[in-house]
């Protein structure tokens, strides 16, 4: 029985950090009795024609009852929430449940009434969408499933909230008043109505760090040298546009100039005469939140905190950095750091170097993400040694311990910024792997992202980093990051070296790789390497150590035209009276921009050994005269044909090194190729997903008393037959998991019939194994069954252990049944420790193991791999997220090491794998279903050339985890 709603505490997990429209943030949090004051200052804040809108009549003032009413709540029939910036209030919104009259009512009712309100100075920032979108999530969760609005016709703002929210909606108008009811279920589109809003907020609250209009160093040093004066030092060196500050609460009270660099010195933000849109905050942490306060107070927008001692430096300092965040938000304001290298933005009008880095990179097309200070440094280094040209640098970010602005916010500004070609990403720590994975997909159906990921082994997160540790390996991180588009490299150079390539060339076409120049030796490592990542190398072409530069110019033409090859790896070492590397560098140019003329553009790439500046010749600004890319006076471009910028060409100094990042070029290149035209989750008529929803109800429902397993009878069938009449799952069938952490979840191990019975909801049959407590029964259940059978322990232990001799096969008769009872019992243990089961023998085939498991940060996993040792000692298993599609499946059984086991190896009979797709698509299809199926592991499946069969099958049941995806936007609180 419900308790009476008068008595529900508090619901912390409601509060919520939101960014706006225009980058700044609010806090969303219900409103309770201590808020009386707050709202009647909000509400002397509102204009009369907001009131009016809101009450349909002049309401100048709220009455003592009216305060009382909208301050006091049950949190289940009656709920408030509030916008806040500060401790003040900048919006709210209210529900109360009604009954088909449209009168108070209390559940069963499952219809509400909404209400807004927002202070006239904030509309227009998105608070009332994000306020509907945190109030329709509270609403559902206390079994409301639609709303109702009353709304003036003149009220178009309002109107415009309700109706753009991408609910299912009905409208009707009466006496004077426009009507809106919707539901409260997600749909697809208000879904991608949220993450729209969601991409266009977050994206601002980055453009806001990286284009500021003014800058305040608050702790710039009296004397040259220490972090602040270094910062302020790279602003000014950088050429920064807008206006600079120097702060410091010691500078003398006399002193309004700091010299040499010639920018106004103040005491504190607060004498600054105009706005300040980002501050630097470089003081020791114990000052860090007077500072916060004053920007807060004066409206800096943004901060960049490069103090340390914060998570970094244990418990006291992890408690510093989350209050840090939560003052800021409080004041509307976004966090890089704090222990951050710095931001920088290469944009001619901006020109922003708050970092300290001492030198602003070269503008160019990649951004570059990192959360250490170290790599940072050396990101800036390499790609100013080898990309200065090539491919220089759009905006950085180096998030120190982000503890507010993350890689996902800087994905969201990426997604969209015409300047960033190629986002490159160094990770520590993924805080929310399932919004990373789909802002990463969105991101690179446009544009690479390629990622390298530090503390892969450690099984947790970096000090610094106050985020929860994913609970999958990091092989599965790195297979689901390929599934979203990700490119995944495992070093800094390599890195690098990806990136380069990809903001320089274009996409290849496929795997076919055209190898010439003047070293035999170095084509055949190159030919090598190809081979290695998976590529397809033509026979390398030997120009001979004789060849001029012209002959590489020829060469390289051909093969750019040759539509035999989709790229091209050009070798070169010094030769005999070798030609200065600019002459080289001229005609390779020249042939690539010949190609990019006839549209025969092809990504090129040059391995060098000992040849001083060719890669920079290579890289260095040049204009092309006409098509041909050159002006010898010999029937080259007519003299009046306008110039254009010739191809830049990224070189390395080791083969192996340009063919690595050439194959990552060409899978993502194939996964661009594939999304745009993706698969489908298929449907099948005999799922039953009504039935099994009710199934897992029963099974997860209370018990009296602790629910045990319940014991298998010989006379027992294990067959799943959900058909009417069929007997139906009891929740005493299922065990509890236990667990030493009172906060844990409720697990249930189901039993082999319910487990069976479910699975057979999904048309996924599992072969059945009856108990065989002793001889005579085992023969009693071989009969049923007929031979001839399998004979085997199910004991934990053994289970799945074939090499330890707990199983027994093709046996085809009484005796040898009862002579392989006693081999196993006299060899292993008595029969009740065995566990011992007798299954029909299924068709020979290869041995393999579907599993789904949930993970409650990166969401359902769907895995596959062969049984046995290819996948326990090896890792030799491939993973995919759930839902998966008719693609994933074929591509999951494919991506294994062991996949020719599958399609005939050595002459063996390839097996069904149109079977094996979809039994992985049926569990796929049954986890996306029913969240509360946490874990299903099907071992053996055993694949026959027709059809396969099932011989184990376990799933555990759980209250579904939240899911943090389709709820309401919000900032994640570590």
């Amino acid at each position: 029985m419900r308790q009476p709603s008068d008595t529900h505490a508090y619901p912390a997990h409601w509060e919520a950090d939101v960014v706006l429209r225009d980058g700044g943030t609010a806090r969303i949090r219900p409103i309770t009795a201590d808020d009386a004051q707050r709202l009647v200052s909000f509400y002397e804040r509102v204009s009369d024609e907001s009131k009016y809108y809101r009450f349909f009549a002049p309401y100048p003032r709220l009455s003592d009852r009216d305060v009382h009413r909208f301050t006091h709540h049950d949190y289940v029939d009656r709920v408030g929430l509030a916008a806040t910036v500060g401790d003040e209030f900048i919006a709210t919104v209210r529900y109360d449940r009604i009954d088909g009259h449209g009168l108070p009512s209390t559940a069963p009712a499952d219809e509400a009434e909404v209400a807004f309100l927002v202070q006239d100075a904030h509309q227009g920032r998105g608070v009332a969408s994000a306020l509907l979108e945190h109030i329709a999530a509270v609403a559902r969760e206390r079994g409301i499933r639609r709303f109702a609005a009353e709304v003036l016709p003149a009220n178009t703002k309002m109107i415009k909230v309700f109706t753009d929210a991408g609910y299912t909606q009905k409208r009707s108008f009466e006496d004077g008043v426009v009507r809106l009811e919707f539901d409260l279920e997600p749909t697809d589109r208000s879904l991608a109505v949220m993450r729209a809003r969601e991409q266009r907020a977050e994206a601002r609250s980055v453009q806001r760090l990286l284009a500021p209009g003014s800058v305040a160093v608050i702790g710039t040093g009296r004397a040259p040298g220490g972090v602040g004066r270094t910062v302020l030092r790279n602003l000014l060196d950088g050429g920064f546009s807008g206006r600079v500050y120097a702060v410091n609460r010691a500078f003398p009270g006399e002193q309004d100039r700091l010299d040499p660099e010639g920018v106004p010195a103040h005491r504190s933000i607060h004498e600054i005469d105009g706005p300040v849109d980002l501050a630097v905050v470089a003081v020791p942490a114990v000052q860090v939140p007077s500072v916060v306060a004053d920007c807060g107070d004066s409206g800096v927008q943004s901060l960049v905190v490069v103090s340390a001692g914060y998570a970094e430096s244990g418990p006291e300092g992890r408690d510093r950095q989350r209050e840090l965040v939560r003052q800021a938000r409080t004041y509307g304001m976004r966090i890089i750091g704090p222990n951050a290298f710095g931001v920088i933005n290469t944009a001619d009008g901006v020109r922003l170097n708050a970092s300290l880095s001492p030198r602003l990179p070269a503008p160019g097309r990649l951004g570059l993400f990192t959360q250490s200070g170290a790599i940072g440094i050396a990101l800036l280094s390499g790609l100013d040694l080898r990309g200065a040209g090539t491919a220089g640098v759009s905006t950085f970010i180096s998030a120190g311990n982000r503890a507010d602005v993350s890689g996902n916010d800087v994905l969201q500004y990426w997604y969209d910024d015409p300047r960033t070609d190629v986002a490159l990403m160094y990770l520590e720590s993924i805080g929310n792997p399932r919004k990373f994975t789909r802002l990463a997909k969105r991101t690179a159906a446009v544009k690479p992202v390629v990622v390298v990921k530090g503390a892969r082994h450690s099984g947790s997160a970096p000090t610094g980093h106050a985020v929860p540790a994913p609970g999958i390996p990091d092989a599965t991180v790195s297979a689901l990051l390929r599934q979203a588009g990700v490119i995944r490299v495992d070093t800094v150079t390599e890195l690098v070296d990806a990136g380069l390539l990809l903001a320089s060339q274009p996409l290849p076409g496929g795997p076919r790789i055209a190898i010439l120049g003047n070293s035999d030796s170095l084509g055949l490592l190159t030919y090598d390497a190809c081979l290695t990542d998976g590529l397809r190398p033509l026979p390398p072409r030997d120009l001979t150590t004789a060849a001029a530069p012209d002959d590489f110019r020829r060469a390289l033409s051909a093969a750019l035209a040759d539509d035999a090859c989709d790229a091209v790896v050009v070798t070169a070492i010094p030769g005999v009276g070798a030609a200065a590397a600019a002459d080289l560098a001229r005609e390779m140019r020249g042939a690539a921009a010949e190609a990019a003329a006839c549209g025969a553009a092809k990504p090129v790439a040059v391995v060098h050994l000992q040849i001083p500046g060719l890669a920079e010749a290579l890289a260095e600004p040049w204009d092309a005269p006409g098509a041909g890319g050159r002006d010898d006076g010999g029937g080259g471009a007519a003299a009046d044909e306008a110039p254009f910028p010739a191809p830049r060409i990224p070189a390395y100094p080791a083969a192996e090194r340009a063919v690595r990042a050439l194959a990552e070029a060409v899978g993502y290149a194939r996964w661009r190729r594939q999304a745009e035209e993706p698969g489908r989750v298929p449907e099948y008529e005999d799922i039953d997903e009504a039935g099994a929803a009710a199934d897992i109800d029963v099974l997860l429902a209370p018990t009296e008393g602790e629910p045990t397993a319940q014991a298998q009878t010989e006379e027992a069938p294990t067959e799943a037959t959900p058909t009417d009449g069929a007997p139906r799952p009891q929740a005493a069938a299922a065990a509890p998991e236990a667990s030493t952490d009172a906060h844990a979840p409720y697990t249930v191990t189901l039993s082999a019939p319910d487990a069976q019975r479910l699975l057979a909801r999904y048309g996924v049959s599992v072969l059945p194994a009856l108990p065989a407590p002793d001889p005579d029964a085992a023969v009693r259940a071989a009969a049923r069954l007929g031979f001839p059978v399998a004979l085997k322990t199910t004991a934990p232990q053994l289970r799945h252990r074939a090499d330890l001799g707990g199983v027994r096969l093709d046996l085809g008769g009484e005796a040898e049944l009862r002579r392989a009872y006693a081999e196993l019992t006299d060899y292993l243990g008595a029969p009740e420790e065995l566990r011992l089961v007798v299954q029909r023998m299924a068709p020979r085939g290869v041995d393999t193991v579907v599993r789904a498991a949930i993970d409650p940060a990166a969401g359902a996993v769907l895995s596959f791999g062969l049984a046995g040792a290819p996948s326990e000692l090896l890792g030799d298993t491939a993973h995919r997220l759930v839902p998966a599609t008719d693609r994933d499946a074929a591509e999951l059984i494919r991506s294994i090491r062991t996949a020719p086991l599958l399609f005939g190896w050595r002459g063996s009979r390839p097996v069904d794998t149109a079977a094996l797709e979809e039994l992985l698509l049926r569990v796929s299809r049954m986890v996306d279903d029913h969240p509360e199926v946490v874990s299903v592991d099907l071992e053996p499946v055993v694949v026959a050339p027709h059809g396969l069969s099932v011989l184990g099958a376990a799933v555990r049941l759980a209250p579904p985890p939240p899911r943090t995806d389709l709820g309401p936007r919000h900032l994640p609180s570590y």
